[in-house]
């Protein structure tokens, strides 16, 4: 006899969860507070004719278009899915990021050119007043924008899931996180763990820029005092364009991660494996695949060969309820079929390599 149940909470939650809707208040307040300041370092910059300075109110405006950029992402991965884009536009998320980090590097590889230019000739000059009071601007704005980008994603407990048992014996589940939840290959006990990788990607761009404001402010200070060292300005501007492209290091990993449906950080396809394989019934898994939507959207589908004896639904109930209350994943999907001997020695049946 087959059963039919769907859409257990009777109101869905349309539009932006409350940790994006969170995420794109930080990126608003973060966004403004860039414009302004970069607005101010540009003056400052040409004012003092302090390369460093530029270089940092470069840095600040690859920040905006990132972060703008994200926020278009944010309102995009909102869009409901269609028979073209079945999964939704959550992955714009991802790509948003991956635009912010090469963003950066462009910038930053046009900042060393010129960097280097100005050590091989030398023929420039650097107001120093103009330059402290801009740099100890600069200092304090990447502080302001790092505290709005940092500040941890408020939890949330609403339960929306989406769920299908028929005779024909398939499963496929959806539901949010459950509340609390911390997406796994972010790390458990960082605040930005449970945050958007949008604002993840934001608030590293924003430490690189941090670091290099200091470095500015330390050759603003140096030729404050001591004129003949104007060379600090360009050395500054290298060195800590550099530290600023390692800073990306990170995002970029895990978003080549993500795009090419790496199973998510923190879940290991063993443990996964041997819950569905405790659950009463259940002789065999295979075709198991784990995915990353995006850093949060967290997908498993499997075969599960049962005995003939155990009944399909009560096997599909229990391993969908295993795989979300251990494992937290967003979506799952679960085939059950009879197990035979045969299965044992099946290539496509066995587990892929280490």
């Amino acid at each position: 006899m087959s059963s039919h149940f769907c859409h257990r909470d009777s109101s869905p939650q349309p539009g932006l969860t409350p940790e994006r809707q969170h995420a794109r208040k930080q990126l608003y307040a973060a966004a403004a507070v860039c414009i302004l300041f970069m607005t101010g370092e540009v003056v400052g910059g040409y004012m003092a004719h302090s390369l460093a300075i530029m270089s940092d109110a470069a840095h600040l405006l690859a920040d905006v278009a990132s972060m703008l950029g994200s926020l278009f992402s944010l309102w995009l991965s909102t869009r409901p899915a269609t028979r073209t884009m079945t999964y939704g536009w959550h992955r714009s998320e991802t790509l948003g990021a991956l635009a912010s980090v090469f963003s950066l590097w462009l910038v930053t590889g046009v900042l060393l050119y010129l960097a280097f230019v100005r050590l091989l000739h030398g023929d420039y000059h650097i107001e120093g007043n103009a330059m402290l009071l801009t740099a100890s601007v600069a200092v304090c704005a990447n502080l302001i924008m790092a505290f709005v980008l940092h500040q941890a994603t408020p939890h949330h407990s609403h339960s929306h899931s989406h769920s299908h048992s028929h005779s024909h014996s398939h499963s496929h589940s959806h539901r949010p996180r459950r509340a609390g939840y911390a997406p796994l290959e972010e790390g458990c006990g960082d605040t930005l763990s449970s945050g958007n990788t949008s604002v993840r990607a934001a608030f590293v761009h924003v430490l690189g820029d941090l670091l290099q404001s200091l470095g500015v402010l330390a050759a603003a200070i140096l030729i404050y005092f001591k004129p003949q060292y104007k060379a600090a300005d360009p050395i500054s501007t290298f060195f800590f364009s550099v530290c600023a492209l390692g800073s990306t290091t990170p995002t970029l990993r895990d978003v080549l991660h993500v795009l090419m449906e790496g199973a998510p950080r923190g879940i290991g396809f063993e443990p996964v494996r041997d819950t569905l394989m405790s659950v009463p019934g259940v002789r065999a898994t295979h075709e198991l695949r784990l995915w990353a939507l995006t850093l949060s959207y967290h997908i498993a589908s499997a075969h599960l060969a049962i005995d003939s004896s155990a009944d399909p639904e009560d096997v599909l109930a229990e391993a969908t309820s295993r795989l979300y209350s251990r494992f937290g994943f967003s979506s799952c999907t679960l085939q059950v079929e009879q197990y035979h001997p045969s299965m044992d020695h099946c290539l496509r049946c066995q587990d892929p390599r280490a």
